[in-house]
């Protein structure tokens, strides 16, 4: 084989090494580009959960199971993005990322459960079964509970590791 052709060889493999570079996005740069959209569908669907709380307790089923159906949807949008990448996790993730990601799912998780027992809730007390409603009710704020415990994982984790977080990754 000529020199010259190894030169051509060489520069073709530098192009190509060049356009993978370009169009390989890291799982850091994804994960910082999902989480401003992830951080609104949490606040939206804490929002529009609290709002239907205050809803049932004003007798208000029907705006109530609205709001707690807004709540699952903005929770469930959240967490159909952090499955993505949570999926995708290449060797650019540390550990510190990957349990900030793992809490975010386990609260989101839980955050659906509780929207779950609070229509439950909401079906009871608008055929008047108080006392079942107050069941599912009670059953929602405990998985309620449980999620706030992850969001301060979440929370120890970013106050811990402030180098390892940009702005925008912080849910």
């Amino acid at each position: 084989m000529s020199s010259y052709t190894k030169v051509i060889i060489f520069i073709f493999i530098l192009v190509l090494i060049s356009i993978a570079i370009v169009f390989i996005d890291s799982s850091i740069d994804n994960m910082n580009k999902l989480m401003p959209e992830i951080s609104d569908g949490i606040v939206n669907g804490d929002n529009d959960y609290n709002e239907a709380v205050n809803l049932v307790n004003d007798k208000n089923y029907g705006e109530s199971m609205n709001k707690a159906i807004s709540a699952g949807n903005n929770y469930n949008e959240s967490l159909s993005k952090l499955y993505i990448i949570r999926d995708n996790f290449t060797s650019d993730v540390n550990s510190v990322h990957k349990e900030y990601i793992d809490d975010a799912i386990s609260e989101l998780e839980l955050k659906l459960l509780a929207v779950d027992n609070l229509k439950e809730a909401i079906n009871s007390f608008k055929t008047h079964y108080n006392y079942t409603g107050t069941s599912y009710g009670n059953e929602a704020n405990s998985y309620m509970d449980q999620a706030i415990l992850y969001r301060d994982a979440r929370d120890a984790l970013l106050s811990d590791n402030p180098d390892l977080f940009k702005q925008n990754f912080i849910i």
